[in-house]
């Protein structure tokens, strides 16, 4: 199974770590894609960060949410609520993403079965499916998908990353890559 490792800025600042630790052992471990996140910074600081990754990392790099910065990274990761702050309607928030982003990889979070089958409707590279387990990474979550999570993968037409509290030792049958945040730390 491959891996996708998630940067999560205050996870890295929590545990007292620069981001060319986080590289080290995301290459380490052969991610293939890195997801940087950082939901309190500004853009400046964000573009910041995705330049220094592109420094010294050459697999995918995937920024969350900030769109506007897709020019430094290979995609964008965005978030159910972040897609509602788009449009309200989630297949036009994701036409609008992709008239922004181009080519770039497109990536949405799913919770459920019914997110995962109004994804297959959309113009995407991938969906993230969780949580899986509860995570150091997000709080309030609301719905815990365990096993359930392999058999509503199965459902979606477009590759499948398994997200929130995943570890390197999990396996699945229908999901492309592992999420691993806190878990290669």
């Amino acid at each position: 199974m491959r891996l996708y490792a998630l940067c999560d800025q205050e996870l890295l600042d929590r545990n007292e770590l620069t981001l060319e630790e986080f590289v080290r052992v995301a290459k380490a471990n052969k991610a293939e894609i890195i997801q940087y996140r950082n939901k309190n910074a500004d853009i400046a600081f964000i573009k910041q960060q995705l330049i220094a990754i592109r420094k010294i990392y050459d697999g995918f790099l995937i920024v969350n949410d900030a769109y506007e910065l897709v020019e430094f990274c290979d995609g964008v990761h965005v978030g159910q609520e972040d897609l509602k702050s788009i449009d309200a309607d989630a297949i036009k928030a994701v036409k609008i993403l992709r008239s922004v982003i181009k080519e770039k990889l497109l990536g949405i979070s799913t919770h459920n079965e019914a997110e995962v089958l109004l994804a297959n409707e959309m113009d995407l590279n991938y969906i993230g499916l969780g949580a899986y387990r509860e995570s150091s990474t997000k709080s309030n979550i609301s719905t815990i998908l365990g096993k359930e999570l392999d058999s509503i993968a199965a459902k979606s037409k477009h590759l499948v990353a398994a997200i929130g509290g995943v570890k390197l030792d999990d396996e699945f049958s229908n999901v492309t890559y592992r999420v691993i945040g806190s878990g290669l730390l």
